[in-house]
């Protein structure tokens, strides 16, 4: 049993995060968020709660971030978009403050420092052995500041984002850029993150080792390398 961990221990020298849900608290973060804006603008005269708007902003994203990905919408439109729609759905017809409460959005969200839970303490045990990288489709300044407030960017060698290359996962040129600028080979390589087809369907495609974080127990038959529920499961083979 040593022999075999030793074995897996030296099969991988460049692990690849998503960002996003696999180590920053996405959901967590931008509800705190959205919360303080919700009362910052009087939305309580409008709306029932602040978690009424969130779960409404939730779908919303959901929706327009897919767009974003597949390259049927722009970053800019993207951003404001979202909060016009949200707004719309309570009959709030007010441009101006759908524009500044994107801004105030994206001012805010990315300095919380809500991280998924075990974060610190894998990175911690990977950081010494491995070369770690992130591989995101968020904003580039975003991720920078969400990185730089969690004490992450000591952990990691690169920061890969879509805005900067000009793909989304999971298209196969964002993973290639992300090995190649580090002059990392496939077979010495593994991608984790908490999206099936983004994530971890996209890595299996480019042809890399997949360890999914599937931390709500989603049912699916795909064949992937590993999965798990808590971030500290990877000590068990990493």
């Amino acid at each position: 049993m040593v022999l075999f961990r030793t074995i897996l221990q030296k099969k991988y020298s460049h692990i690849f995060f998503d960002l996003d849900r696999t180590l920053w608290d996405f959901d967590r973060n931008s509800k705190e968020t959205l919360t303080e804006l919700f009362y910052r603008h009087n939305l309580n005269k409008y709306i029932e709660s602040p978690d009424v708007f969130v779960d409404i902003y939730h779908d919303v994203n959901l929706v327009l971030w897919d767009l974003y990905r597949k390259g049927e919408m722009t970053k800019e439109i993207l951003r404001y978009r979202r909060f016009k729609l949200s707004f719309d759905h309570f009959d709030i017809q007010d441009d101006q403050l759908a524009s500044n409460f994107g801004d105030e959005y994206l001012a805010i969200s990315p300095t919380k420092t809500i991280l998924v839970p075990h974060t610190i303490e894998t990175l911690d045990y990977l950081f010494p052995n491995y070369k770690l990288h992130i591989i995101t489709n968020g904003f580039l300044k975003t991720q920078e500041i969400k990185m730089e407030n969690c004490g992450l960017n000591k952990y990691f060698q690169s920061l890969t984002t879509s805005e900067t290359i000009g793909h989304n996962k999971p298209r196969p040129e964002i993973f290639h850029h992300a090995l190649s600028s580090v002059h990392a080979r496939k077979g010495e390589s593994i991608m984790i993150g908490d999206d099936l087809g983004v994530d971890i369907l996209g890595a299996r495609k480019f042809g890399i080792d997949q360890v999914f974080l599937n931390r709500d127990e989603i049912i699916h038959k795909d064949n992937i390398t590993h999965e798990i529920k808590d971030l500290n499961e990877l000590l068990e083979f990493l």
